[in-house]
């Protein structure tokens, strides 16, 4: 039993659509059995994503993701299976009106038992998986002000699914699973961020309210996962989230920035020789080929503040090591060599969704993009994908303990191990030095 109790409890036969359900993953996870709660938290990454289809234009294909198909069967694929199948079921059973937020809102959880046949049992009954729907209003809430259509959510995460292994671009190693059209991201977690994430959920709530504009990244759904494996009964804790980088550009580069610079380096040549084709560089790959952030004097400004805004939160809330998320795409390349980026009628799904109230007074475009702009606050032609990302990271004692052994081999200053608010104000320093006129361009 939950700390906080159950506020539903209910069994529900697994919708029979599932069946047809396709998961593709990496071969080298093949021969791999997870053993526990921490292995699905911090071990690998996966991708849910659209199926090809026949009546789709061969320059839509190229932008899936590339993977083994994997059918029923695979180690994976249950898992992937009682995910979607949890979400479609607890997203379906929200009010159809919701009503004002409470605080006893902040600490609901419906609890789900699914059963193969759909006959009534109680909740000690052999099950197939038990799932959890955490804070299911507030996260409804959340969706409607991130202007999620509540059927185009479902549709989008449940309808046809197929899975890929994407990398982190972090150190998290969590399972990433895109949605169709690459939307949302279902990203497992440790059940210490689930644990923070539940805790500060309120802050997060009231602070989305009054910032629309905010970079930190966007949270759909909380939930968690109990089923069985080989290796006994486990849990699994994930949330649905944005994605920050749109299907339907290319990005010509990508970094992953802390504002820290040990062991925040990406060996550039060395990934290219290995066959990857989406590589994340760091700090120092930004530092060495003296990158910035194209901004003029009003975008610069709004864009700073707004930062300011989402670093003091983080601050309060005791989190440390996130990264800021950057994807640069380059129009005169897109021009060049992106037919699909030429299609007259293509009308790009929003990626970062935005209220229609705030949209026109903010800085972001219908797709989550920021346009560059010059001293004059003239447009260019680039175009940047930005956001705050792995936000969950308390500094706990764990974290206190490796700040203290980092610095016996390293400078206080390069680590990422530090203090929220040194973390904070290092890591604002990093991005307001990018945005600096004085800074040779990209």
């Amino acid at each position: 039993m939950d700390r906080l109790g159950y506020t539903e409890s209910h069994t529900i036969a697994i919708p029979e659509p599932y069946s047809q359900t396709e998961v593709t993953g990496s071969d080298r996870h093949n021969q791999q059995t997870l053993t526990s709660r921490h292995r699905f938290a911090r071990g690998n990454s996966f991708n849910i994503g659209p199926q090809k289809r026949k009546s789709r234009a061969k320059s839509n294909d190229r932008y899936l993701i590339p993977g083994q198909r994997v059918v029923e069967g695979h180690h994976n694929y249950v898992m992937a299976y009682n995910m979607i199948t949890g979400i479609r079921v607890a997203v379906s059973r929200c009010s159809k009106l919701p009503g004002p937020i409470k605080d006893e809102d902040f600490t609901n959880v419906s609890k789900l038992i699914f059963d193969m046949e759909g006959n009534t049992m109680t909740p000690s009954t052999k099950y197939e998986f038990k799932f959890k729907d955490y804070a299911p209003e507030v996260f409804r809430h959340l969706r409607s002000r991130f202007n999620i259509d509540q059927a185009d959510y479902l549709l989008s995460l449940t309808e046809r699914v197929s899975l890929t292994e994407l990398g982190s671009p972090g150190k998290s190693g969590s399972f990433f699973y895109y949605s169709r059209d690459y939307k949302f991201i279902i990203k497992t977690i440790h059940h210490s961020e689930h644990k923070h994430l539940r805790k500060c959920l309120k802050q997060y709530y009231e602070y989305v309210e009054k910032n629309p504009q905010t970079f930190i990244c966007q949270f759909y759904g909380l939930h968690r996962l109990k089923m069985h494996f080989t290796t006994g009964i486990h849990k699994i804790h994930f949330l649905v989230m944005n994605n920050i980088f749109p299907p339907h550009r290319d990005l010509h580069e990508k970094f992953d920035l802390k504002g820290s610079t040990h062991g925040r380096f990406t060996d550039v040549s060395a990934a290219k020789a290995q066959g990857k084709t989406s590589i994340v560089q760091k700090d120092l790959n930004w530092l060495q080929d003296h990158h910035r952030l194209n901004f003029g004097p009003t975008k610069r400004k709004q864009i700073a503040n707004q930062l300011k805004n989402d670093v003091q939160l983080l601050e309060a809330l005791n989190i440390m090591d996130y990264s800021f998320l950057i994807g640069i795409h380059d129009l005169t390349l897109a021009t060049q060599h992106d037919p699909y980026n030429q299609l007259p009628n293509f009308d790009p799904p929003e990626i970062r969704q935005q209220s229609a109230s705030t949209a026109s007074d903010g800085y972001f475009d219908s797709d989550g993009g920021i346009r560059a702009t010059d001293e004059q606050d003239n447009e260019l032609p680039i175009v940047y994908y930005m956001g705050v990302i792995d936000c969950l990271t308390n500094y706990s004692t764990f974290k206190k303990l490796e700040t203290f052994f980092r610095t016996l081999n390293h400078r206080r200053e390069t680590i990422s191990a530090v203090p929220p608010v040194e973390y904070g104000q290092r890591f604002l320093r990093f991005i307001e030095t990018a945005m600096k006129p004085t800074c040779k361009s990209a």
